[in-house]
């Protein structure tokens, strides 16, 4: 009995060694992708996209990501300017202004329309199909945001310092779009890239992109 449970026991070990190997050599085959969005005059873009879709595809309802899925209306805004959404999302509209606001999108991606609601209510929306939703307020023209709906989890937006960091990429080749709501077109700039198999690839991507109007309203 005693060697019998000695041998169960190595085998534990062996086995334990094993699967911590196999996470060591997983860690080892994954990289990092740091881009730098910066527009015409040399400053940094923020509120950009950054999309890489490696050659082997993912299925889009095990896209998850850490941020919530929501998009508020505060103050007279939407918040946040852009949201990233995986395929298959329900978004939820909470209104936190005193005013009713009357929410809508003509976009391809998504047509929905929640009509007038007011302070504390909330609606949500299911985002079924990837692509560039834009929306607006039928009552405050000046409102407007964005919400890019993607079938890849490697997404994120830049920062205030145009900066972005997509992490644990698998090695290869993969495609990296950037795209912007006031990119010149409206299209993604794309590129083909090859992600090491370990450390951090830097690259600086230059995009188009109109200043911001100016608000119309008082508010």
């Amino acid at each position: 009995m005693s060697q019998q449970r000695a041998e169960l026991g190595r085998r534990g070990a062996l086995a334990a060694l094993v699967a911590a190997f196999a996470l060591v050599a997983g860690a080892a085959q994954a990289a990092n992708l740091a881009v730098t969005v910066i527009g015409p005059d040399g400053r940094p873009v923020p509120e950009a996209v950054v999309l890489v879709r490696p050659r082997s595809p993912v299925a889009p309802e095990s896209i998850r990501f850490p941020w919530p899925m929501v998009v508020e209306q505060k103050d007279m805004q939407f918040r946040p300017y852009v949201l990233i959404a995986p395929v298959g999302a329900e978004v939820a509209f909470p209104n936190h202004d005193p005013y009713r606001h009357h929410v809508y999108s003509f976009s391809q991606a998504k047509v929905f329309e929640l009509k007038l609601y007011g302070h504390d209510e909330t609606r949500t929306v299911r985002f079924d199909r990837p692509g560039v939703v834009a929306l607006g307020c039928n009552i405050h023209d000046d409102m407007s945001a964005f919400i890019r709906v993607v079938d890849t989890p490697f997404a994120a937006k830049t920062g205030a310092d145009g900066q972005v960091l997509i992490r644990n990429l698998p090695p290869g080749p993969a495609s990296l779009a950037v795209w912007h709501p006031r990119i010149r077109g409206g299209a993604d700039l794309v590129r083909e890239i090859a992600a090491p198999a370990s450390g951090t690839l830097a690259l600086t991507v230059a995009a188009d992109v109109r200043p911001p109007p100016m608000r119309r309203g008082a508010y």
